[in-house]
């Protein structure tokens, strides 16, 4: 767990200049966040985790089922932590934007099996797991005979019927696996009539300790509008619509705090020693 370190007072600790509409006020009138600012406190510095991006799971050699998310999303977290000086993992999907931070040390997948086989070998190692990634929940359950990645299937006039299983659930088998002090933040992508039921049935379901609940109009696109649940009870929401970029800086910033609160708790839950003997 990291330690708190407390910083001397700096006016930069307290203001924090946006960088678009640098002459007007903002929608929420004339205040920034301060805590957007990356303020260090914590030593040694979380190592970061991130899924980003879809998967494809094959139909056959050329044909599969996905869904249109960009990883845009994933890449500026990445990017943003890197500039706290986080050392950060990008598990980035067959996305079509790629990850050129040197600064990020990157892993590439395509199937949720892959992902699966990555979450097992780095989740040990991570202090902060962002699984922004849209994995899909069902993947087409193939001839074991036939081999997907070097066959294809011909067209016909007959129908054809597609047989679906459900692919596991990798947030939820981190979640059950994770040691003490691991923090894991999920994602919902929900119509917005059940946005935040959904997120805190699956904050809870998945024993997990943050998610961001997201409209499904955010896939693919450059801005994003969501809420923030802890399993403490607290929600936090965006100004509305705001850059993906803009956002990485607010859930990092939220990420910390979450992660100082939980390490303040622990000291102070932490017996007293006993008096040495005189």
């Amino acid at each position: 767990m990291p330690r708190i370190r407390r910083p001397a007072r700096h006016p930069t600790m307290t203001v924090y200049a946006a960088p678009r509409d640098r002459g007007r006020a903002n929608s929420q009138g004339d205040h920034v966040d301060p805590s957007l600012h990356p303020s260090r406190q914590l030593e040694p510095a979380p190592r970061l985790l991130i899924t980003a991006g879809p998967t494809h799971e094959p139909i056959d050699a050329v044909r599969f089922i996905g869904n249109r998310s960009s990883g845009r999303l994933g890449l500026a977290l990445a990017s943003a932590a890197a500039d706290r000086g986080w050392p950060v993992t990008l598990a980035l999907g067959p996305a079509t934007l790629s990850c050129t931070d040197t600064r990020v040390q990157l892993l590439r997948f395509r199937t949720a099996a892959d992902l699966a086989a990555i979450l097992a070998h780095e989740t040990p190692k991570c202090d902060v797991l962002v699984m922004a990634a849209a994995v899909a929940d069902y993947r087409p359950k193939l001839d074991p005979e036939m081999n997907a990645e070097q066959s294809k299937l011909r067209r016909t006039e007959q129908k054809l019927v597609l047989e679906l299983e459900p692919t596991p659930d990798l947030l939820a088998t981190v979640a059950k696996s994770r040691r003490p002090g691991q923090l894991i933040v999920g994602f919902a992508l929900e119509p917005r009539e059940r946005l935040l039921a959904s997120a805190r049935e699956k904050l809870a379901r998945k024993s997990i300790d943050l998610i961001v609940a997201n409209p499904l109009e955010t896939m693919n696109a450059e801005t994003i509008e969501a809420h923030l649940l802890s399993r403490d009870g607290r929600h936090d929401s965006t100004p509305g619509a705001i850059e993906k970029t803009e956002f990485a800086l607010w859930l990092l910033a939220k990420i910390e705090a979450h992660l100082l609160r939980s390490h303040a708790h622990a000291v102070t839950a932490r017996p007293a020693a006993s008096p040495s003997p005189q």
